[in-house]
C-alpha cells in the first residue's frame, strides 16, 4: 500500500500543464420549468498527471472556471444544494468515457448571477503506453430543494482538449484493451411510492335532497359532474384551466358530510415530489336558499411521487352545517393548492350548480357566513362572497430555472402552469 501511494505521489509531483478550454454549450431546463434552452459558453480546466505508466489509476480534475448558464432571476440558491456531474473524454492511445461528479458544495447563488459549481473529479486506469487526451463533454447540474432537477448541458461545437497524460509502458509493452474508467458512483434518486388513481363515483345528473327532519328518508346524495373554467394565479404567473368537479354529501342529523370529487384523468408528476408537500382545498359555494360558502380540502400525498410516475388525485372533504331553510345549491368554488411553500388560488369563472338539497336550518349554520371543514382537523373561514385568496410565493417551487412550474391539482389531472419564455 505504501509502496503504491509512492507511486500515486510521484506522479503527482508533476502535473499536467492543463490549460483553460471554452466551448459553445446547449443547457436544457427540466421540462417542468417552462424555461427555454440556454446557449452559452463553458469555460473548463482539466488537471491530471503529466506523466503516468500504464497500470497506474489516475485521478483527474475538472474545474468550471464559467457554466454556460446563470442562475435565473427565478430564486436564490441555497447553500450546498447544487451538485454537477459530467462526462471527460480520453482519446488518443486510448479511448473511454469517465465519469465526474463533484459535491453537492457550493455559496449561496443569488438570482441573476453565476453559478457556483464544485470541481468534479473521476479516476481513469491506464492500459496504453502513448498520449492520452483529455477533453470535457456534457455535464449536468442537479439542485435538490425544494425538489430534485435536473439541467443537462451539452457541447454545441468540436471540444478541444485541456490536457494530456504521457503514458508508457510498464515492465515493457502496452495495454491491450480499452479502459473503462472507473466512475465515481452517482446517487439514485430516492425510492417513491406510486400512486394508483382514485375512483370517482359516476355523474347522475343533479340531485334534489330528501326529507330533511333527521330520521329516516334519504341520506346519500349524488351530485352531477359540472365543468369549471378556472382563471388560476400561481407564483409564476396566470393560468386558465377547465376541470370537472362533482359534489357528493351524505347527512347526518341536520349537516351534511360533503365530498368533492375531480374527473378520473391523471397525468404523470413531472417533476420528482417530496411526501407532504402538495395540499388542496376548496371554497364550495352556497346559493337557493343559504348562502356562504363551506371549506372542504384533502390530505397531503402520503409518499413522495418520482418523475413520470401517476399522481393520485383526493377528495376533498368537508362538513356543511345549513343557515336556512328550504332548497340549496353547492358549486365549485376557489381552489386553493399549497405546494412546498407557495400558494395557487384558481377562481371559477361561472358558479354552476352541482348539487341541490332541501336543507333546514341548524343553529350557528351559513347563511351569508361559513361552516367548517372536519374533513382533515381544521376549521375553514368563509364569507358571502369569493375573496381572493391571492399569491403567498415563497418562490420554493422556482429553483435553478429548474422549477418554474407549479403543479396543480386540478380535475382529477395534475396541470404545471409553464411561465411564458424568458429572454435570458
Amino acid at each position: 500500500m505504501l509502496g503504491g501511494a509512492g507511486i500515486l505521489l510521484g506522479v503527482a509531483a508533476v502535473p499536467a500543464q492543463a490549460a483553460e478550454v471554452s466551448y459553445k454549450t446547449e443547457c436544457i431546463p427540466p421540462a417542468i420549468s417552462g424555461l427555454p434552452a440556454v446557449e452559452g459558453t463553458t469555460k473548463v480546466e482539466i488537471t491530471a498527471p503529466a506523466e503516468a505508466k500504464v497500470g497506474d489509476e489516475v485521478t483527474i480534475t475538472w474545474k468550471f472556471a464559467q457554466a454556460a448558464s446563470k442562475n435565473p432571476d427565478v430564486l436564490d440558491l441555497d447553500k450546498d444544494t447544487v451538485k454537477p456531474s459530467g462526462t471527460l473524454k480520453a482519446g488518443g492511445a486510448q479511448t473511454a468515457s469517465i465519469a465526474m461528479e463533484g459535491p453537492r458544495q457550493n455559496p449561496a447563488i443569488p438570482k441573476n448571477s453565476d453559478m457556483k459549481l464544485s470541481d468534479m473529479t473521476g479516476k481513469l486506469k491506464l492500459t496504453a503506453a502513448g498520449d492520452v487526451t483529455l477533453t470535457p463533454d456534457a455535464y449536468n447540474i442537479n439542485v435538490n430543494k425544494p425538489i430534485s432537477t435536473d439541467t443537462k448541458c451539452t457541447p454545441k461545437e468540436a471540444v478541444g482538449s485541456s490536457a494530456t497524460i504521457k503514458v508508457t509502458a510498464a515492465g515493457g509493452g502496452s495495454g491491450g484493451s480499452t479502459p473503462t474508467a472507473t466512475p465515481t458512483p452517482t446517487p439514485s434518486g430516492e425510492p417513491t411510492d406510486s400512486a394508483t388513481p382514485s375512483p370517482t363515483g359516476s355523474g347522475t345528473g343533479g340531485a334534489t335532497g330528501g326529507d330533511d327532519s333527521g330520521g329516516g328518508g334519504q341520506t346519500d346524495f349524488t351530485g352531477k359532474q359540472v365543468s369549471v373554467a378556472y382563471a388560476c394565479k400561481t407564483p409564476i404567473g396566470d393560468k386558465n384551466a377547465t376541470s370537472p368537479v362533482q359534489i357528493n354529501a351524505t347527512k347526518s342529523g341536520g349537516s351534511y358530510a360533503l365530498t368533492v370529487k375531480f374527473g378520473t384523468s391523471v397525468m404523470d408528476s413531472p417533476a420528482d415530489i417530496p411526501a407532504d408537500s402538495v395540499k388542496p382545498s376548496m371554497e364550495v359555494v352556497l346559493g337557493g336558499a343559504d348562502k356562504g360558502t363551506v371549506h372542504v380540502e384533502g390530505p397531503t400525498n402520503s409518499g413522495p411521487i418520482k418523475s413520470g410516475d401517476p399522481i393520485e388525485v383526493p377528495d376533498l372533504k368537508g362538513t356543511y352545517k345549513p343557515g336556512a331553510t328550504g332548497k340549496s345549491t353547492l358549486s365549485p368554488g376557489v381552489l386553493t393548492v399549497m405546494a412546498l411553500g407557495t400558494t395557487t388560488t384558481c377562481t371559477p369563472a361561472t358558479s354552476e350548480v352541482s348539487l341541490t338539497l332541501d336543507t333546514s336550518e341548524q343553529a350557528g349554520g351559513a347563511s351569508g357566513g361559513g361552516s367548517s371543514s372536519s374533513g382533515s382537523g381544521s376549521t375553514g373561514s368563509a364569507s358571502g362572497g369569493l375573496a381572493e385568496t391571492g399569491s403567498d410565493s415563497h418562490g420554493a417551487l422556482k429553483a435553478l430555472g429548474l422549477v418554474a412550474g407549479t403543479v396543480i391539482l386540478l380535475g382529477g389531472a395534475v396541470f404545471t402552469f409553464m411561465p411564458r419564455g424568458r429572454t435570458r
